[in-house]
């Protein structure tokens, strides 16, 4: 009888070195699936999104994808667009996160791992077997995310403002990658993780 798959959630804040980890475990060897990638796809040429996403905001569409800069403008402050557009991606990306489960599955893989920026705050938590945290110092998360085209202290604050504080992720963490300190901790972190899961799960 094949185990079912022992699913890895992996989250962090903006700027923490989520993105950064994830690409470690998948050279690890760890299939991933990806939730902010999924949403890319849904809404560029040919997503399965974008009829939708244009419906619901018109003119965001742009030579059959959906225009980010041009949603954000929408959404970005604005709550009841945003749980709005939310009703329309979340049960898609539901749809292929479940797609991706099953082909782990099939192909009798033991471990995946679930990124997701909102893990917590959307209760993706329980559908996990194990949650990472990848955490980094406030002043360096700053630094990294300011450094971005187009941010600024005031956007900033207003997704920090829509996450979890980063000390009460790492309260609810199973475990808790440090991004602060070189990419060979964080490497490094993230394979003791993975033989601490495999040793306890046998």
């Amino acid at each position: 009888m094949t185990r079912p798959v022992f699913v890895i959630g992996l989250t962090g804040s903006i700027g923490m070195g989520k993105s950064t980890a994830s690409s470690m475990l998948k050279s690890m060897g760890l299939p991933i699936f990806d939730a902010d990638a999924t949403v890319h796809g849904l809404m560029a040429k040919g997503g399965a999104a974008v009829a939708a996403v244009e419906a619901a905001f018109p003119g965001v569409a742009v030579d059959g994808a959906v225009s980010r800069p041009e949603l954000g403008k929408r959404v970005f402050g604005n709550d009841p667009a945003l749980r709005q557009l939310e009703r329309i991606l979340h049960p898609r990306v539901g749809q292929a996160e479940r797609a991706f489960l099953a082909g782990v599955a099939r192909r009798r893989l033991r471990y995946a791992v679930r990124d997701v920026p909102l893990l917590f705050e959307t209760g993706g938590d329980k559908r996990c077997d194990a949650t990472v945290v990848v955490s980094a110092p406030a002043h360096i998360q700053r630094a990294r995310v300011l450094a971005r085209p187009g941010m600024t202290e005031e956007r900033l604050n207003l997704i920090l403002a829509k996450q979890m504080p980063d000390a009460k992720k790492r309260q609810r963490a199973d475990y808790v990658v440090p991004s602060g300190l070189g990419r060979r901790v964080t490497r490094d972190a993230l394979a003791a993780i993975l033989r601490d899961i495999k040793s306890r799960r046998g």
